[in-house]
């Protein structure tokens, strides 16, 4: 009996940490270019001196699902989506660098390039400065340029080129913060071939359907649980009063 509650227990431990996982998807469906998080389980065998009769459910996690969200055409010059897979990066406050696909960019007080949060942009030779009282245009390479404001129209000035890599996703991990890094804490190379769309943002790759339904799904499956628990409690309850009548 105590391998059914053990089996049971284990199960339940792990759907809810299951729930836990499509609970934060779900409340991140419209986080512009947020990127699923994926879980599975296994069943791993107990070792002992005797008969490998019990298993144990541990998390597996398998990552994040990196399918591209869909592109939203918003206008405003700093917004930028990639199209296909790749990255942004960005600059943390220790100097590593992590990346995004959030390409919702701002200029800071001082005329640095960030995303939303107050990141820096890492352009190709550092953070990248906005020159004041200038209109910009970002190019499908990520250059950044931009034209004086007040003055008749001239030859743009190029003002650095945001760093866009691809990393494979297998080299990828994602942190506490949602950014996403190298796993072996390298910097990822450039690479020529990602190209992103200025005036547009990416959303969330969420599909809030799916997440309803995994929702429902999961909480059946704690009910099963729960009810293999309740089972073994009536199941050792009468084993008790019929040794107690012997």
């Amino acid at each position: 009996m105590d391998k059914l509650i053990y089996t049971a227990m284990t199960g339940a431990r792990h759907i809810l940490e299951k729930q836990a996982t499509n609970s934060h998807n779900l409340a991140n469906v419209s986080t512009n270019g947020f990127r699923a998080q994926l879980d599975s389980f296994r069943a791993v065998p107990v070792v002992s001196s005797g008969l490998p009769t019990r298993t144990m459910v541990v998390d597996s996690t398998v990552g994040s699902d990196f399918t591209p969200g869909a592109i939203q055409h918003t206008g405003r010059e700093l917004d930028v989506a990639l199209h296909g897979p790749g990255w942004i990066a960005v600059q943390m406050p220790d100097g590593s660098e992590a990346y995004t696909r959030h390409g919702a960019l701002k200029v800071s007080e001082n005329g640095l390039l960030q995303t939303a949060s107050g990141l820096n942009v890492q352009g190709e030779g550092g953070p990248i400065t906005i020159t004041p009282e200038v209109s910009i245009s970002i190019g499908r390479d990520g250059t950044i340029s931009g034209i004086a404001n007040g003055f008749k129209p001239g030859a743009s000035t190029e003002m650095g080129r945001i760093k866009l890599v691809n990393p494979p996703p297998g080299e990828l991990e994602r942190g506490a913060d949602g950014l996403f890094r190298l796993k072996n804490g390298q910097e990822a190379e450039v690479d020529p071939t990602v190209k992103i769309a200025g005036g547009a943002l990416e959303g969330s790759n969420v599909n809030m359907i799916d997440c309803m339904v995994d929702m429902i799904s999961i909480a059946r499956q704690f009910e099963t649980q729960m009810s293999l628990l309740k089972n073994a409690e009536n199941n050792a309850a009468k084993a008790g009063q019929i040794l107690s009548l012997n």
